[in-house]
């Protein structure tokens, strides 16, 4: 895929960063966590954050996806500015828009698989779009395991129901904290395909915080991050050439 074809194919914005900066601190402990970054997250289009430890990347993410305050510059979901809104527009905000998958996978051990699904519609008191839903918990392969808990699911099949809790809402957009982090390769490629399909498939926006080559890989586009700022971007990645360009900075970072 060209750069040209990439530009066309998605032009709407279901995320935005303008000049966003997250400063730690004052005086001599002040920690810049990011320092005044731009970056547009297009509609129908999976995205992943990539940098060394201490980058900013999922500071970033947690800033854009409302879980964190930020210092300085801009965050819109959408129409939404971030800062314009109280706690409880913001908590509504991410209930309504949101869709989040984290390392932990983060399923209530007392609820089955379907229950967990379902739940952050039921807690907004929203019904569930049957058809979707089942559309959803087809394309993760589950519908023989919803009736089960999550300590009767291997770690790749919670985190396939987290993946479903995350689409069932039809959120706008679906950030990912290292998604992958705790799964098998085997687990995690299936988990990394599902996401894949889901914007492919279901038009859904996906951004994922990722420190693996191979999980990058699956994304349109990678972003790096090093010292709070955006130094590179990547369309149509490859794991060998995400790995690459991550150890040109290792060596960058070591020769500064």
């Amino acid at each position: 895929m060209t750069t040209t074809s990439y530009a066309h194919r998605a032009t709407a914005v279901a995320a935005r960063a303008q000049d966003l900066s997250k400063v730690y601190g004052q005086g001599e402990t002040q920690v810049v966590a990011l320092n005044r970054v731009t970056v547009d997250f297009r509609q129908g289009e999976f995205t992943a954050i990539m940098g060394p430890s201490g980058s900013g990347k999922s500071t970033l993410m947690h800033c854009v996806a409302g879980l964190d305050s930020f210092t300085s510059g801009s965050v819109r979901i959408g129409d939404t500015e971030l800062s314009t809104l109280k706690d409880k527009q913001l908590t509504q905000l991410r209930r309504d828009k949101i869709g989040f998958i984290f390392q932990a996978f983060n399923l209530l051990p007392t609820l089955t698989a379907m229950e967990n699904i379902t739940l952050p519609m039921d807690i907004a008191g929203r019904k569930a779009d049957k058809e979707w839903v089942e559309r959803v918990i087809d394309m993760i392969g589950l519908s023989g395991r919803l009736s089960h808990r999550p300590a009767q699911l291997s770690g790749g099949q919670q985190q396939r129901v987290a993946v479903a809790r995350a689409l069932a809402s039809r959120p706008e957009i679906i950030f990912g904290d290292e998604p992958t982090g705790n799964l098998d390769s085997r687990s995690g490629a299936e988990v990394l395909g599902f996401l894949r399909n889901s914007v492919r498939e279901l038009g859904q926006t996906v951004v994922m915080v990722t420190h693996d080559p191979v999980a990058a890989s699956y994304a349109d586009r990678v972003i790096f991050l090093a010292d709070g700022s955006i130094v590179d971007e990547m369309l149509s990645p490859t794991a060998d050439g995400v790995l690459d360009r991550m150890k040109a900075f290792d060596a960058k970072g070591r020769t500064s």
